[in-house]
């Protein structure tokens, strides 16, 4: 294994050990070992066939979405796509390296870089509007969040989540994004502002893919909920170990909320922001003192672990040196355009 990814891999675990470790310290109390010493085992292994179970449904996601394209992968290719988007989306902001690892390994099934490219798109943004959707359910059913907000904003604030993927998909009928984007990235470089108009682009035919296919879309769209959901799931296997009283639906919909953030967040893989937001979010829920190793054990089983297998087929599909080729969907981006001007000076 080359030097590169091992320092990269040391530097990953030595910063998910400091943050780890500050969270626990800065929130562990003394009264705390008595709920630790009453913590059932058994909802260790729960919390990990809720993993298992959310892993699977986003699998029958992958093929759904294939399918709508035409294209057929294995068990085998099923498990490698989904495992090395955890790999490589710890290692980048906003998890967007996974986007990059699934691309990759659907290349290497045979599948072509552009329909590869939308299952991808469609992945992520039917995950984040499936999230966006919840939010007014949250937002009315948990009112320790939102109760210094008026009913009248809440219901502005749901109304607004709610409409939200209506007022993309209109948009997407017309010039204006193409517009704004112009626009609003006037200043920046060439290279900059192609990029984002081919984001766009691939965004919008991946819209406009899938809006071919509604029912399978429909299909896809369940799955994708079932999937976050079940992986979410985790959270109260362990709060059940613990042997407190507590609200499922709260839970859950504080778990939609913080993975709602994570999707932007800035740090690799949300670092950081994840498990200050947890220890927020549940403070009040979870006995003193136990809310850093409840967030700990979260990251663990939903993120970690899945990272961790997701390294062994990544690094065995493609080498030590799989960072580098990361870079291959960039290179293709770069391909796509000079064909097409190619084909504008001819």
């Amino acid at each position: 294994m080359n030097n590169k990814i091992l320092l990269r891999l040391g530097l990953l675990f030595s910063c998910v050990l400091i943050i780890s470790a500050a969270v626990i310290y800065f929130t562990f109390d003394i009264r705390a070992l008595d709920y630790l010493t009453m913590f059932e085992p058994c909802c260790i292994l729960l919390a990990l066939g809720s993993l298992a179970v959310g892993l699977t449904f986003d699998g029958l996601r992958l093929i759904t979405l294939a399918s709508i394209t035409e294209e057929r992968l294995t068990m085998r290719q099923i498990v490698n796509v989904v495992l090395s988007n955890y790999f490589l989306a710890l290692f980048t902001p906003g998890a967007s390296g996974g986007a990059i690892a699934q691309v990759m390994f659907m290349r290497k099934a045979g599948v072509p870089v552009a329909k590869s490219t939308v299952v991808v798109l469609v992945r992520t943004v039917m995950s984040i509007i499936f999230l966006i959707l919840l939010v007014p359910v949250v937002l009315h059913s948990d009112p320790d969040i939102v109760g210094w907000m008026p009913s009248s904003v809440i219901t502005a604030v749901s109304a607004a989540f709610v409409s939200l993927p209506i007022i993309v998909i209109y948009l997407l009928h017309t010039r204006y994004p193409e517009k704004i984007i112009f626009y609003c990235t006037r200043k920046l470089s060439y290279t900059t502002r192609r990029n984002c108009i081919i984001w766009y682009q691939q965004f919008k035919n991946a819209v406009m893919v899938m809006g071919k296919h509604p029912l399978m879309v429909l299909r896809a769209f369940v799955e994708s909920g079932l999937s976050l959901l079940f992986i979410y799931g985790t959270v109260p296997a362990f709060f059940t170990g613990l042997n407190i009283d507590f609200d499922l639906l709260q839970v859950m919909g504080r778990m939609v909320l913080l993975n709602l953030v994570l999707y932007f967040s800035p740090t690799p893989g949300g670092s950081g922001i994840a498990e200050a937001g947890f220890v927020v979010l549940f403070s009040n829920i979870l006995p003193e003192g136990v809310e850093g190793i409840m967030a700990v054990l979260w990251r663990f089983a939903a993120e970690y672990l899945p990272f961790m297998l997701g390294a062994v087929v990544t690094i065995r599909a493609f080498g030590s040196d799989v960072l580098n080729m990361a870079s291959v969907k960039s290179k293709t981006k770069q391909g796509r355009n000079h064909l097409q001007n190619g084909k504008k000076s001819q």
